[in-house]
Order: structure tokens, then sequence, then C-alpha cells
């Protein structure tokens, strides 16, 4: 018995292969993809794959290319099921207005990162940031509901947005720094602290409505360039959606 599990986001497709759907799971493998590229997922790094069991996978980059990946596993001839957001799952409850409405991708990070926190020690409040095209900043009580969140453009899409609409700024590659002192370096460094001020903001939403000091959790493709400018200590995982899947694999897949 194999699972496979899927996290498809705005630019790339991440795989990882375990040889159970648990969180104890030995890894397999994994690799990830472009978007553009993932037409020759089958014939190219699948192809020497185990025929995977069970596939579970969170997608948020749409149904058009939900289904050119589930064209990808046609001839495994085993059925995905598609992560949507429930009012529960995993431990973890979901407080959204509309429960089905919260990002897939939001919810199974969440979930990882819960029972990540509970691996650790006691249960305790917590903040989770994933850093990528968007910027997510989510708040999970120590009960494991979920307060609530921020979303907040990413960095590219802060520094196309002032290049579209402001004369003769471009794109730069600068430096996160405390003063900048051209160009370059202050748009980098706004759009690095915006999001800082973001996370510091929801830390202390988190702080007052909890009454404790929440265990922050960042993750994503470019969590490791936020990481160095945080306010506050947090613990950088890589691969937290995965962790959030295998968590819920082991409750719809049971052995």
């Amino acid at each position: 018995m194999t699972f496979l599990a899927l996290d498809i986001g705005n630019t790339r497709l991440k795989w990882a292969q375990y040889d159970a759907p648990r969180p104890d799971a030995k890894l397999l493998h994994h690799g990830a993809e472009f978007l553009e590229n993932i037409d020759r997922l089958a014939e190219g790094p699948w192809s020497n794959m185990q025929t995977p069991t069970h596939v579970l996978g969170c997608v948020v980059a749409g149904d058009a290319i939900k289904r050119r990946v589930q064209d990808q596993m046609e001839w495994w001839d085993v059925a995905p099921q598609w992560v949507v957001a429930s009012e529960s799952e995993a431990g973890l409850r979901n407080g959204y207005d509309h429960p089905a409405r919260l990002g897939a991708d939001r919810w199974v990070a969440m979930i990882g990162a819960y029972h990540r926190m509970l691996g650790q020690g006691p249960a305790k409040p917590m903040v989770v940031v994933m850093v990528g095209t968007a910027v997510t900043v989510e708040a999970v009580d120590a009960s494991g509901k979920f307060l609530g969140g921020f979303i907040l453009p990413g960095h590219g899409i802060m520094l196309r947005a002032l290049e579209s609409g402001t004369a003769g700024l471009h794109v730069p590659t600068g430096e996160v720094l405390e003063f900048p002192t051209n160009t370059s370096d202050a748009l980098t460094s706004g759009g690095t602290y915006a999001i800082a001020g973001a996370v510091e903001c929801m830390v202390q939403h988190v702080r007052a409505h909890c009454g404790a000091e929440p265990k922050c959790i960042m993750t994503g493709g470019a969590g490791w360039k936020m990481a160095p400018s945080m306010t506050r200590p947090f613990e950088l995982v890589d691969n937290l959606i995965f962790d959030g899947l295998l968590q819920m694999a082991k409750d719809r897949f049971p052995a």
C-alpha cells in the first residue's frame, strides 16, 4: 500500500509518495514541477513510481489544472481525492463563516501545524503563516479551533503592482534593510516588513484573545526569505501541506 500526496499551488505542483497513509510513513519519492510542465509527469518523473493505492491532493490552481493532473494519473487507475475544507477534520474545527470556502491549502496547512504543535508538548494557540504567491496568516486556539486569518499579497504581487501603477519604478533585486537608502532596497524592505507587520498584528490578536503566547509556524516556498525579518521566533517547516495531508489520510484511508 502506497500513498501519494499532491500539493498544487499557483506556480508549482509538489508531490510526495509514502509507503503508507499515515504521519510516520516512510518517504519513497518526492519532487516538484512548474505548472506549465505538468503534462509530462506520466512519461517523466512519475514513470518510475510505484502505483499508489491512495491519492489525496490539495489544489488552489483551479479546475483546469486539476484535470490536467488527473490525466497524468489515468494509467494508474486510481481515483484521487481532493481536499475541500469542512466544518472539522483531523482534530481541527473550522471557524470560517462558510467552511467549504476556506482555501484547501490553508485548511491542510493548519491541520499539519496543529498536530506538529501537539507532538512537541502541551496544546497552545498558534499563528500559522504560509508565504507564497499570496501570504496567509492564520489563528488557531489551543483547542484546535480556527479563529480566522489574513490574506495579503506576496512579494511578487506587491512589487508588480507598484511597477504597473507607479511611473519610474521597476521590479528590483534589493536587500531587506532597516534603513534603505536606494529604491530597490526600499521596495524589497517595504514588502518584507509589510508581511512581518501583518504577522505581528495577528500574534497580538491571538495573545489577547487566548491569554497565552502563540506557537508560530511558517511554511511556503518563500518562507526562508521572511524568517530573518520576523519580530519573534518562528519554526520554519518545509512541507507543512504534506504533514497535513498525512494526518488527513490516516483517517480517510484506515489500514
